[in-house]
């Protein structure tokens, strides 16, 4: 989402072919990695690169993930793999969007901080998340149905 100076959507683009990208697709990955999901997130800081993760679908990327720890890939090059996958499909998202510093990410997969490091990385800038990321949709939603209700009255 591009926004204007005083907050207003310029810009809108989602992914709605499919989990590419996204928490569901995460969560995959760190079953296939026998990991929380919350050691997933920092398992690639210790990869000396990431490891090629070429299918952006989420059922061929598992297979793909499965395949290359069978064949002895080390997990920490994988979840560097796993956190550009999902980044380079954010990027592009927010390159088609326009995205121009400041950044910010909201939603559960900010949470994951290879993925944050990947899109740093990627996008050239500094990308903001907070720690309760994953409710920002519900907060917003929240905010926009008291605003409802105070201008109702």
């Amino acid at each position: 989402m591009l926004l204007a100076p005083d907050g207003r959507v310029e810009n809108f683009v989602m992914n709605d072919k499919c989990a590419a990208g996204t928490g569901r697709f995460l969560e995959v990955m760190a079953r296939v990695l026998d990991v929380e999901l919350s050691v997933l997130a920092d398992l690639d800081l210790e990869a000396a690169a990431p490891a090629r993760i070429s299918s952006t679908c989420t059922v061929f990327a598992e297979s793909e993930v499965i395949s290359q720890l069978a064949s002895g890939a080390d997990a920490h090059a994988l979840a560097a793999g796993i956190a550009l996958s999902v980044a380079t499909q954010t990027a592009s998202l927010a390159k088609r969007a326009g995205v121009e510093p400041p950044v910010c990410m909201t939603g559960g997969v900010a949470k994951n901080g290879g993925v944050v490091r990947a899109l740093e990385r990627l996008l050239g800038t500094t990308v903001s998340t907070s720690p309760r990321s994953q409710l920002a949709g519900a907060i917003g939603a929240a905010l926009l149905a008291l605003e409802s209700i105070e201008n109702s009255r």
